[in-house]
């Protein structure tokens, strides 16, 4: 975060502030006196969602481009969508255990960018052609309707450990009814499994095509950690996805299975760039990088 520019840095810090106070507003909101915190969550995401978007338009300003080509950029923009995943939701589920779990999930998500958090780069020129377009939107939907389906998961977990506590009554009322959360966990799934189905195919595609540009063989860029982990991540889908379907697995352990895969999913967008050093960028500077493959 120390390299960004003085502006960004600014205004970046102020988005975590702002996260990090919704968090603590989702915490205290599940207090008995909690009512009066709850108002303030909705203004928080907001705010934030707002200035990452200042954001990106400062990068957008000195690449002259859509700043999508790092993962700083596209962490940015999967929080952004999951403030407004959870501000378009708000309006209809007004259980606080809802706004409590998805703003913890948002702070933790700001903070994976945070640590990978680089200064703007010029975009590769495959970054324009359909496959890198339908690749990149589709993985940042997919990774939307993972976190939905985690959050989903970790309530349903709350409230299944609850009513066997016989304990009903601390989160009657605060969160969506059981039967409500698994709709929400499977939907999540389901929609993550098919986004990321068009967003590998994106990939594949990208490889077939530009690999040359890109000075990565094709075999090197199957072989990718971060590809390997997020087609592992997608054959599970299929295999809890098909289990769920004929009945074999109970709702509790699919929940379980849920949480996994987001945490999998979080570590292949994060942990493999800090980690495994993936190739997996389109920046200027990944065209004169020599493949380690070849």
């Amino acid at each position: 975060m120390i390299e960004l520019p003085i502006p960004e840095i600014i205004i970046f810090a102020t988005v975590l502030a702002a996260y990090l106070a919704a968090a603590i507003v989702g915490v205290l909101q599940l207090r008995p006196v909690g009512e009066k915190f709850k108002r303030c969550l909705i203004p928080l995401i907001a705010l934030a969602v707002s200035l990452e978007a200042v954001l990106l338009i400062f990068r957008a300003v000195e690449i002259k481009a859509i700043p999508l080509t790092g993962l700083f950029e596209s962490m940015i923009v999967l929080t952004m969508v999951f403030g407004l995943i959870y501000l378009f939701f708000a309006i209809a589920i007004k259980e606080v255990w809802f706004g409590t779990v998805m703003s913890l999930v948002i702070f933790v998500t700001v903070i994976l960018a945070a640590l990978v958090a680089r200064p703007a780069s010029e975009p590769n020129g495959v970054t324009a052609t359909p496959w890198a377009i339908v690749h990149g939107i589709a993985m940042i939907l997919s990774g939307v309707s993972i976190m939905l389906a985690a959050a989903s998961a970790m309530l349903y977990l709350l409230a299944d450990h609850s009513l066997k506590k016989k304990k009903a009554l601390h989160v009657l009322g605060k969160m969506p009814n059981i039967e409500r959360l698994g709709q929400m966990n499977q939907f999540g799934l389901k929609a993550c499994f098919v986004l990321m189905t068009f967003g590998l195919a994106g990939g594949i595609g990208l490889a077939i095509t530009s690999s040359a540009k890109l000075n990565i063989s094709i075999v090197g860029w199957l072989t990718d950690a971060k590809i390997v982990l997020i087609t592992a991540v997608w054959v599970l889908l299929a295999v809890i996805l098909l289990f769920n379907h004929i009945g074999a697995v109970k709702k509790k352990h699919s929940a379980y299975i849920t949480i996994a895969v987001f945490l999998l999913i979080l570590f292949a967008v994060v942990g493999t760039t800090l980690f495994c050093g993936t190739k997996h960028n389109f920046n200027r500077q990944n065209e004169n990088t020599v493949d380690v493959a070849k």
